[in-house]
C-alpha cells in the first residue's frame, strides 16, 4: 500500500514564512473580483489601501506555500496526478491585517480510508511573527484515488448541510474571462488554471477557475451580505467542493442565517451545477 497511515501521520514537515503587503492582499481581493463598481465604498474597502479590510479567506493565500511540504511526508508514495482538493476549512482566530508575516507549521492531521481513495486532512497553523499568537488554521482535505480500502477509520460524516427552505440571501457574483489569470498571481500557479493544453490533459474544454478562487468568492459574499461587510466578525469558514467554475461564469450563492453561522451553497447559474456545499461561515 503507498500509504503508509502511521509513518505519514507521525512525519515532521518544515515549517514556511510567509509575508505580506497591502498590495498582495488587494490582489488577492481583484483576483476574487472585487472592485466592481470601483467606486462602491464597500468594494474600495477591498481594493484601495485607504481603509483596506481583508477578507478572512485571505489566510488560504499564507498556507499555500506549506502544501508542497506533503510530498517531504514519510510514507505517502502517491501519484499526485491523483489528488484532488475536496475540502477547505479555514479558522481565524484573529482579525488578518493589512501587512504582517506568519511562521507556517503543517502536519499530517488525519488519513481516513474512503474505500476508493484515501482523505488526508493537512493542518496549517499559522503564527504571527511579532505577537506569536496563532493568527489562523487552515485544514485542507485531499482526495488521493486509488488508494483506499485498507480498512480503516472512514471520518466523519458530511455536516453543513443547506435547510429544505427558501434561502435568506441570494447574490450573484460575475467572473471576468480572465479570473483565473488574476487569481494565480496569489501563488497557486497550477497550469491547469491557464494553459488550455494542459486543461484539454484534465479532461476541460479550457482552463478552470482555482477552487481556492471560488471559496474567496462565495466568503466575500457572505461577508458582503450577512456580515454587512465587516471581515472581523468571522469566525471560522468551511467548505466541500463540489463541482468546477469556468471564468466567465456566474457564481450563485444561496444564505441560510442560523443562530452563530450562514450555511451556504453556490451554483454556476450558467449550467445549473454545483461547486460549493456543506459550506458554513461562522460569526464572532
Amino acid at each position: 500500500m503507498p500509504i503508509d497511515v502511521e509513518a505519514a501521520l507521525g512525519s515532521s514537515l518544515p515549517s514556511r514564512q510567509f509575508a505580506w503587503d497591502e498590495d498582495r492582499v488587494i490582489l488577492y481581493h481583484l483576483g476574487l473580483g472585487a472592485g466592481a463598481p470601483p467606486t462602491d465604498p464597500l468594494e474600495l474597502s477591498y481594493t484601495y489601501e485607504g481603509n483596506l479590510s481583508v477578507l478572512p479567506s485571505f489566510g488560504t493565500v499564507a498556507a499555500y506555500s506549506s502544501m508542497a511540504t506533503l510530498s517531504m511526508a514519510r510514507g505517502v508514495d502517491i501519484n499526485w496526478a491523483l489528488l484532488l482538493h475536496g475540502e477547505q476549512d479555514l479558522e481565524i482566530h484573529r482579525p488578518i491585517p493589512g501587512s504582517g508575516e506568519v511562521t507556517s507549521q503543517p502536519r499530517i492531521a488525519h488519513i481516513y480510508d474512503k474505500g476508493r481513495a484515501a482523505l488526508i486532512v493537512v493542518e496549517i497553523t499559522s503564527t504571527d511573527n511579532r505577537s506569536g499568537e496563532v493568527l489562523f488554521v487552515n485544514r485542507s482535505s485531499l482526495f488521493v484515488r486509488g488508494e483506499g480500502g485498507w480498512g480503516g477509520d472512514s471520518g466523519p460524516k458530511a455536516s453543513n448541510h443547506a435547510p429544505a427552505r427558501v434561502p435568506d440571501h441570494v447574490v450573484r457574483s460575475a467572473t471576468l474571462p480572465q479570473q483565473a489569470l488574476l487569481y494565480r498571481l496569489s501563488g497557486d500557479k497550477n497550469p491547469l488554471h491557464a494553459d488550455p493544453a494542459f486543461a484539454a490533459l484534465g479532461g476541460f474544454d479550457s482552463p478552470i477557475l482555482h477552487g481556492l478562487c471560488t471559496y474567496g468568492v462565495v466568503c466575500k459574499a457572505a461577508v458582503d451580505t450577512v456580515l454587512e461587510g465587516d471581515p472581523e466578525r468571522a469566525a471560522r469558514y468551511q467548505a466541500r467542493f463540489t463541482g468546477v467554475v469556468f471564468p466567465g461564469e456566474t457564481v450563485v450563492t444561496r444564505m441560510w442565517e442560523e443562530d452563530d453561522k450562514v450555511l451556504l451553497e453556490a451554483e454556476v447559474e450558467e449550467r445549473n451545477a454545483t461547486v460549493l456545499s456543506n459550506a458554513a461561515l461562522w460569526m464572532n
